[in-house]
């Protein structure tokens, strides 16, 4: 799951899920504040720190962008998963840890429940909002994943490109944590109690423990270094063991270094009998096949290696 449209896709994506929860996050604010909702001022939190994040996954898909240079030969494309932790870091800080205060909080407190009707204005505005937000998240995703033939939900967990991941699972988090505050407002305003309330807060704050955990591990595995898929290897294997000269494919490397950007180093059994000349040719021919079936393949090393049944010659 390596290759990417490139990042134009990618910040329209983050910039619509940004304008959205930024206008968002003020109205659960004043929402809150009037009726009185822990599960509101839940929501105002929980959409502040998916703006953080969208502000910090726009800053990776920029700094990503910059080219390779003296000091970073691979380029910067890494960095984008940087930034992606730290959203994730700032999804669990800014979003889970108030909204479960918030909700114990309530739980043992109490509190006072003013009118909700201008939470449930709100809270429907921002369905809509979120839902265009994830509409543009998941209609990247379907169309990335038709491209490499792969079904949506794989696609999803494996793509490299984080930052679209991130939008697509804030903006069903956020989805779903309207839905709970809507039933603790309702639970409360049936019952008169904020239990409901508080319940439904800490239930939003565990949803962002859950995002902020799914995508900390996917920045993680490919900060560490995650290969590219098995089928991709197999045939990186199959390609270079079709080109003249290539006997065995002693050892194979791929790294997945950023979306559309792999990097594959091999150490290469070539006949024994070829000339200096041949081999650096069946290099070339290796490197022409291997871009045309995998344009994700961005650099290519291969070290001419001979096989374990071989001896040294004598000086």
């Amino acid at each position: 799951m390596t290759e990417n449209g490139g990042n134009g896709e990618s910040t329209f994506t983050v910039i619509v899920a940004a304008a959205a929860n930024l206008g968002i996050a003020a109205a659960k604010a004043v929402a809150g504040v009037v009726s009185g909702s822990s599960a509101m001022l839940s929501e105002a939190a929980h959409s502040v720190a998916d703006t953080v994040t969208e502000g910090m996954l726009l800053t990776a898909l920029k700094r990503s962008e910059k080219p390779a240079d003296e000091d970073h030969p691979v380029g910067y494309a890494g960095e984008r998963y940087v930034w992606a932790m730290l959203a994730a870091v700032a999804t669990f800080v800014g979003g889970a840890v108030f909204s479960v205060y918030d909700g114990i909080h309530t739980l043992v407190h109490g509190e006072e429940l003013g009118d909700p009707t201008v939470s449930y204005v709100v809270l429907g505005i921002a369905f809509v909002l979120e839902g265009y937000s994830l509409r543009t998240g998941v209609r990247q995703v379907k169309a990335e994943a038709e491209r490499m033939k792969a079904p949506f939900a794989r696609y999803l967990r494996l793509t490299p490109d984080t930052t679209v991941k991130a939008v697509v699972m804030e903006d069903s988090a956020a989805l779903a944590g309207l839905m709970l505050a809507a039933g603790g407002l309702l639970g409360g305003q049936i019952t008169g109690s904020g239990v409901w309330d508080g319940v439904a807060s800490i239930l939003i704050g565990a949803l962002l423990v859950y995002v902020a955990w799914v995508l900390g591990r996917s920045n993680a595995e490919l900060l560490v270094g995650r290969p590219a898929p098995r089928q991709m290897r197999a045939g990186i294997r199959e390609e270079l063991l079709s080109v003249p000269h290539v006997v065995d494919v002693l050892d194979l490397i791929t790294l997945i270094q950023g979306p559309g950007e792999v990097l594959v180093a091999a150490k290469i059994d070539f006949r024994d009998v070829s000339s200096a000349e041949q081999v650096e040719w069946a290099c070339e021919d290796a490197e022409s096949q291997l871009r045309e079936r995998f344009p994700s393949i961005r650099r290519l090393y291969l070290d001419p290696t001979p096989g374990v049944r071989q001896h040294r010659p004598e000086p």
